[in-house]
């Protein structure tokens, strides 16, 4: 007797797991006093890839450790989270390991580049890892309450823009904010270039951000920009720029301190004199003065 035919199930996929419940990488040691947690899973969108941070938390001490977020740059476009910049990467040991020794943790989040995603994608995400950071604070030995972004060049916009929406992600306020020479207006950026960059033009790395040209939709470009969103409820920054700066000129930054002085917050903008872009055109010594400055704001805003 031939058996009746079964209709087939349909598969389904289960539900993706929730980041906070996953376990944790092993750890690596890469410096004494070190433990890093490479690729730990904070947020996973449906069709894109699970967005991944890396840990690096102190081994020693009883009181959980103040943190520091670094956002890399890249033009929104590309960019390593680990990398904060080509005159950084022969430092042995590396600055985050450094910023351990100083009695910090650290977390380098990716977020999804422009490519992937349109901006606030980027700042969402940030927002995200943050959430990850607060809501696995205990299990990881560290004071989510006491944060500081820090960011550089696309990096340094992404920092200052969560930094200054935390109400509009409904994330924990930052203690402080590290800008090294990031964008701050886009609907500025032609008048700051001195008529070198096209604010019609779709290629720039601006207008794959916004999804548009930054001069075609004004709303949209303000809208992605740290400098329209400053109120008297922001953090302390810190601003550095090269005065040499070609890619983001230094009067971007300016615009921020501007802006951040007017509403009443504190700001501490500097500018480097002949400093190009990613710290070009300077000495060895004068990189490092500018790891120091930044390091002791972040020292002085989580005591």
């Amino acid at each position: 007797m031939t058996p009746p035919e079964v209709p087939p199930v349909p598969f389904e996929f289960p539900a993706p797991p929730d980041p906070a419940a996953l376990p944790l990488p092993p750890a690596a040691h890469p410096a004494r006093g070190v433990k890093l947690l490479r690729g730990v899973v904070y947020e996973m969108h449906g069709g894109s890839r699970p967005l991944e941070l890396d840990l690096w938390l102190p081994t020693g001490g009883d009181a959980p450790a103040p943190v520091v977020v670094f956002v890399h740059g890249g033009g929104w476009r590309t960019g390593l989270r680990d990398d904060m910049g080509p005159r950084f990467r022969s430092w042995r040991p590396g600055p985050f390991a450094r910023l351990v020794e100083a009695g910090f943790a650290v977390a380098c989040p990716d977020y999804r580049l422009s490519g992937e995603a349109q901006f606030p994608a980027q700042r969402d995400d940030l927002a995200a890892a943050l959430r990850l950071l607060h809501g696995r604070a205990g299990e990881l030995g560290i004071d989510a309450s006491r944060t500081v972004l820090w960011g550089e060049s696309a990096g340094a916009h992404l920092a200052a823009h969560t930094a200054l929406t935390t109400g509009v992600t409904g994330i924990e306020p930052v203690r402080g904010c590290v800008c090294w020479y990031g964008p701050s207006d886009l609907g500025a950026l032609a008048e700051d270039h001195e008529g070198a960059f096209d604010p019609d033009d779709p290629g720039t790395f601006e207008a794959l951000l916004l999804g548009t040209a930054p001069g075609a939709d004004a709303g949209r470009a303000t809208a992605a920009s740290p400098v329209a969103h400053v109120t008297a409820q922001a953090p302390p920054f810190l601003l550095l720029h090269g005065t040499a700066d070609t890619v983001v000129p230094a009067r971007q930054s300016v615009r921020l301190a501007e802006a951040l002085r007017e509403a009443g917050v504190s700001v501490d903008l500097r500018l480097v004199e002949g400093a190009q872009h990613l710290w070009s055109g300077i000495s060895d010594e004068r990189v490092a003065e500018c790891f120091g400055t930044s390091v002791e704001f972040a020292l002085g805003h989580t005591r």
